[in-house]
């Protein structure tokens, strides 16, 4: 099995994104995101990004920081009022959201990973949040079809990984994360710890190393 690469996340972002990039970036607020990659991200000259994720961060912190570089151009998530600058963007025309609830959300880029075009859900049926969406009656009950999503990149935090780029996770760092490492073209895991080939317990690892192109040591705490 090949080794995976590791990088720095400057690096790591200068090889991947591009500007206009759909972007997945795991955490809910800001635990278990992947802030070094973040930040890099940030640093990068590339913009007009799409975001999913949860949230955009917090104000001024990792994807709040992003937002106020006005590097994203439309934000697809569930929680975007844990960061006030959000709102205020786009009351202002600054910024494009798509308000997906969190259950929605999560299986929506679980479908985009198993290469389901999408599926029907009670959730949202009679709401705003079901608004030019396709509505079928099943058995008697009202669906809303909710397209699957995927990505070109995705920025994921994950707690251990082994060489070949297998990956273990600390407690809720298990929100988006997962899923997110199976929904995109491209997979960059930010990882605290790096260990040999056969240091980790099989029965740990979540997102085996066919979904992780790249690897960086993460520099930031919460």
């Amino acid at each position: 099995m090949p080794i995976k690469e590791i990088v720095s996340a400057d690096e790591a972002i200068a090889k991947t994104i591009f500007d206009g990039a759909t972007i997945m970036v795991g955490g809910f607020g800001l635990v278990g995101s992947p802030l070094t990659l973040i930040k890099a991200l940030n640093r990068s000259k590339a913009g007009n990004f799409t975001i999913i994720s949860n949230n955009l961060g917090e104000p001024g912190r990792g994807l709040g920081e992003t937002l106020r570089l006005n590097k994203v151009k439309r934000a697809i998530g569930s929680f975007f009022t844990s960061n006030p600058e959000v709102v205020e963007a786009y009351n202002n025309n600054m910024l494009d959201v798509e308000l997906i609830p969190q259950g929605t959300f999560a299986e929506a880029i679980r479908s985009g990973g198993n290469g389901i075009g999408g599926f029907y859900t009670p959730v949202g049926v009679g709401t705003l949040l079901s608004k030019n969406k396709e509505l079928k009656n099943i058995r008697g009950k009202d669906f809303v079809f909710q397209e699957a999503l995927r990505a070109d990149i995705a920025l994921i935090k994950a707690y251990k990984a082994d060489k070949l780029g297998n990956l273990v996770y600390y407690k809720t760092a298990r929100n988006f994360n997962p899923i997110m490492a199976t929904a995109a073209d491209i997979v960059i895991a930010e990882v605290d710890e790096i260990r040999e080939i056969g240091d980790l317990n099989p029965e740990e690892i979540i997102t085996p190393h066919l979904y992780v192109d790249y690897l960086v040591l993460s520099e930031e705490k919460l």
